[in-house]
């Protein structure tokens, strides 16, 4: 009989315990060590306690652009278990679902505990075995062609496994580093941005802003969130994440630019030169998609009374409100974290692992899967579907391993 550790109850812990025990049955020993009290608490969470299970990935013309890190290896997953397959799944085991219009592929109940319970369910039908407030203190190699784990929280407190697999996440990186892998350092991504004297635009919101740091090629496009702090939204989280390694090594410190509208420079010109035809003051007519409070801030920006007629605007203040509205620039003053809910760029470099059964290279029996490997995605779902692609996959590789036994 096979013995198998999973270390964290995360999504692609408990998806891979599941996959496994479904596969191998009660032939094999199942155990999913969690350091915390309960398992899946930030699933429990995540997309607002919705939790964003997928994306459609319709508007995903480029792996790359939904994951700035492991998109290569992430081709090889979802090869084997895809977002078509995941949605399939899900519906399969009782989760319906429902597309939103941005893509974001969520249960119909709109309640993240109902993906919860789906899993432990599963696990408990499966004879998984979880022992949570169990905090896995070391992995070693050992004679007998598997591993041995040191536990706290746990009795026994040592225990030999044939096969391990760790899903800990980007915050548990130390707990292998005694096995000498290469790892890239976690750094936060997706967390919003602190920019002062924007507090009185709170709640406000722009559909298709463009952001981009200066002196970078780093880009993002779509809904922008005004808050107390600063900005947040997809926009700002897409950047954050493309931005992520960049951000960390300049102290979070940068200049921000923003393109309020997503316009170009024609089209702003167009709508200038017809507004000054006008009889309308400045602070009445502004283009589609600003609301009255962001108008009155931009033409605050320029140094434009909003009482001013549009037909006496002279041409060197039309050029500044084009130029504002085309590339306003902030200075970042540092990150605020995206809830409970923001994610880490780095962990077990791709290249130490197998693409095809994310076995490490150098580590016979030893699998990963999820945030613990240096993947992420931006937001909208794309996290999650890496960590069900690579729970199948590392589920697959070891079922496999054990039929050819």
């Amino acid at each position: 009989m096979a013995s198998i550790a999973i270390i964290g109850a995360g999504a692609a812990g408990c998806f891979c315990a599941v996959q496994l025990s479904r596969h191998l049955g009660k032939s094999s020993r199942i155990c999913v060590f969690e350091t915390q009290k309960r398992p899946m608490a930030k699933l429990a969470i995540t997309g607002g306690g919705r939790c964003n299970i997928t994306n459609s990935f319709r508007e995903i013309n480029d792996i790359r652009t939904a994951y700035p890190r492991g998109s290569r290896l992430l081709k090889s997953a979802f090869a084997a278990f895809s977002p078509q397959q995941c949605r399939q799944w899900w519906e399969e085991n009782g989760v319906e679902l429902v597309e939103q219009d941005d893509c974001c592929i969520f249960p119909k109940s709109q309640n993240a505990m109902e993906v919860v319970d789906c899993l432990l369910q599963g696990m408990k039908r499966g004879g998984v075995q979880l022992f949570c407030g169990a905090k896995v203190l070391s992995i070693k190699a050992d004679s007998d062609s598997g591993y041995l784990l040191e536990t706290a929280g746990k009795t026994p407190a040592a225990e030999h496994f044939d096969y391990v697999v760790v899903t800990t996440g980007g915050g548990a990186i130390g707990l292998l580093k005694e096995l000498e892998l290469p790892i890239q350092k976690p750094v936060p991504s997706l967390f919003t941005l602190r920019i002062e004297g924007l507090g009185h635009l709170m709640g406000n919101i722009l559909d298709n802003a463009s952001l981009s740091l200066e002196g970078s090629k780093f880009r993002s496009q779509g809904i922008l969130l005004f808050t107390d702090w600063g900005i947040s939204g997809p926009a700002c989280l897409k950047l954050s994440s493309y931005a992520a390694r960049y951000l960390n090594e300049n102290s979070y410190k940068a200049t921000i630019q923003l393109n309020y509208l997503s316009r170009s420079e024609e089209e702003l010109r167009a709508f200038v030169n017809k507004a000054r035809c006008s009889h309308k003051q400045t602070g009445s007519l502004h283009p589609e998609g600003l609301s009255d409070k962001v108008w009155r801030h931009i033409l605050g920006r320029c140094s434009i009374n909003e009482q001013q007629p549009w037909a006496e605007l002279g041409n060197k203040s039309c050029n500044r409100l084009i130029n504002t509205l085309l590339c306003d620039s902030y200075p970042i003053s540092g990150r605020a974290a995206f809830k409970s809910e923001f994610v880490t760029a780095g962990g077990v470099e791709c290249s130490a692992v197998k693409a095809g059964t994310l076995e490490a290279k150098n580590l016979p029996r030893l699998y990963f899967a999820g945030e613990v490997l240096d993947i992420d995605g931006i937001t909208g779902g794309f996290n999650l579907q890496a960590a069900w692609s690579t729970a199948f996959v590392v589920a697959q590789s070891i079922c496999s391993a054990e039929k050819n036994t």
